[in-house]
């Protein structure tokens, strides 16, 4: 399974034959221009939207012919993904304050790929044993839209992944008031800074212990 980040929130999930999931397509240019990750050229088989915000549902921006689109809490099978969405919260007030979020599990090749969308509170029992095993974790690490470097690195436990991936933090084309990808690495070990928007990652060649994979955003 290649990953690619395209930045803020949207990755493409590309299969060995060639199936593409995207997650999470941002508006380029949105929130007065704030938003500064270049427009999404990929186009793809499969599309998640984790709630309805314009950082997180550009789907009528994006090129033709577009996907399925995926929005909802339900399981769905779609060219070769099998995909779970998992209801939480978009802050830490069931969602009193920005409404609601949903987790995407994404199984392909053998492998589980959890998409955190903009949750907004670590997990509770139940959302931990419906999330299951994972392999890949792709988690905001920013905080104030989201949950922050500490209750990141929280989640991180309770969930125990192989790879994570951070997401929707504080870059050079990014000016929301969130943090950069720093402060989620503060004392972290095994952690693998990349040079590429790129990583790749099979069942068969998993690192055995937690392993932080930081890309650098394509767009």
């Amino acid at each position: 399974m290649k990953i690619r980040w395209l930045g803020h929130s949207a990755f493409l999930l590309e299969t060995s034959n060639g199936r593409k999931l995207l997650t999470d397509p941002y508006n380029s240019g949105s929130y007065a221009g704030t938003l500064r990750y270049g427009p999404i050229e990929a186009t793809a088989d499969v599309i998640t939207v984790s709630h309805s915000h314009p950082d997180h549902d550009g789907v009528s921006s994006l090129p033709k012919p577009i996907g399925r689109v995926v929005r909802e809490s339900k399981v769905t099978e779609e060219a070769g993904f099998r995909i779970c969405g998992i209801d939480t919260f978009h802050d830490e007030a069931s969602g009193s304050k920005r409404g609601r979020n949903i987790i995407f599990v994404i199984e392909a090749e053998g492998l589980r790929i959890c998409h955190m969308g903009d949750l907004g509170h670590v997990l509770s029992e139940s959302q931990i044993k419906e999330i299951g095993r994972i392999d890949v974790l792709l988690i905001p690490v920013g905080g104030y839209y989201t949950i922050d470097a500490k209750e990141a690195a929280q989640v991180v436990n309770q969930i125990k992944p192989r790879v994570v991936i951070p997401m929707h933090y504080k870059t050079d084309v990014l000016d929301f008031p969130v943090a950069g990808v720093d402060e989620f690495l503060k004392g972290k070990t095994n952690v693998k800074t990349l040079d590429s928007a790129f990583t790749e990652v099979t069942a068969d060649t998993l690192p055995s212990e937690t392993e932080i994979r930081v890309l650098k955003h394509e767009k």
